[in-house]
C-alpha cells in the first residue's frame, strides 16, 4: 500500500476515534513519526496531507530538515542538553522534557534566539528503567520550578509512552492516568504566559485509537503510515 493510502487510512481511524470520544476530528492532531524514513517518503506523507512530523533523534532531523517540504517539526525523542541548540527555532514543540536541567538549557537557548519554546513534560507512568520521563508524583514540582525559572519556555501539557503490549487495551490504564494528570494540571495556579496545559500527546501506531478515546489531543504514528522501519 502506498504511503498516501496508509496516511488516509490512519486519518480515517483517527477521526472515527475522535468522534467516539465526543470531539471533532480537528481536535486531535496526527504527527507522522519519520524515524528511519527518507525525505522522499516524508514528502509523500506531506503531499497526502501531513502537516506535522516528529523525529526521535536530533541528528536525524537535521540530516532531513532541508530536504523536506514545509511542515511543522516536533522533537519527540529524548533530548540531551548539548543538542538543544540544534533544535531551537526548528521545532514547534519539544515533547520530551523530563528535568529542570533540560528546561533551563531550552530556556537559555530560546532567550538567545529571541523565542518562546513550547514543551511537554514527559511522564514515565510505569517507571520503566529503559524509558525517560518523570514520576507522575513529581510533575507539579517540576512545572512550578520551570515556571519560576524559565521565562522563555511555555509548558503546554504532557507526553506519555506506556509499556509495550500486544493488546492496545493494556495501554488504556496508562492513558487514563495521563489524562487524569492532564486535567489536574488545568487547575494549577501557575503563570498563564508560561503554563497553558492544552496538549496531551499519547498513542502510537498500535494504540492511538485507545489513546484518543482516553483524551489524547496529539497522536504520534509512524509504521502505520510509512510501513516497517529499515533498521540499518
Amino acid at each position: 500500500m502506498a504511503i498516501k493510502d496508509r496516511f488516509a487510512e490512519v486519518i480515517k481511524r483517527k477521526d472515527e476515534a475522535t468522534l467516539r470520544s465526543g470531539r471533532k476530528p480537528e481536535d486531535v492532531t496526527l504527527i507522522a513519526v519519520t524515524k528511519m524514513h527518507a525525505p522522499s517518503e516524508i514528502n509523500e506523507a506531506i503531499d497526502a496531507g501531513a502537516t506535522d512530523i516528529g523525529e526521535n533523534r536530533v541528528q536525524e532531523m537535521l540530516e532531513k530538515y532541508d530536504s523536506v517540504h514545509d511542515v511543522r517539526w516536533h522533537l519527540i525523542g529524548h533530548l540531551q542538553t548539548n543538542k538543544v541548540k540544534n533544535v531551537i527555532g526548528k521545532v514547534v514543540m519539544i515533547h520530551s522534557v523530563d528535568s529542570l536541567k533540560l528546561a533551563r538549557e531550552i530556556d537559555k537557548r530560546s532567550e538567545t534566539a529571541g523565542l518562546i519554546t513550547d514543551i511537554l513534560i514527559e511522564i514515565n507512568s510505569a517507571m520503566e528503567d529503559t524509558k525517560s520521563g518523570i514520576n507522575s508524583a513529581d510533575l507539579k514540582e517540576l512545572c512550578e520550578d520551570i515556571c519560576a525559572e524559565c521565562a522563555n519556555v511555555r509548558i503546554r501539557g504532557l507526553m506519555c509512552i506506556p509499556p509495550m503490549a500486544a493488546d492496545p487495551e493494556d495501554a488504556r490504564p496508562y492513558f487514563k492516568e495521563a489524562a487524569s494528570l492532564f486535567e489536574e494540571m488545568k487547575t494549577w495556579d501557575l503563570p498563564k504566559e508560561r503554563f497553558i496545559p492544552d496538549v496531551l500527546s499519547m498513542g502510537m501506531s498500535g494504540d492511538f485509537e485507545v489513546a484518543i478515546e482516553e483524551g489524547a489531543t496529539i497522536v504520534r504514528v509512524g509504521s502505520s503510515i510509512f510501513g516497517p522501519r529499515n533498521y540499518r
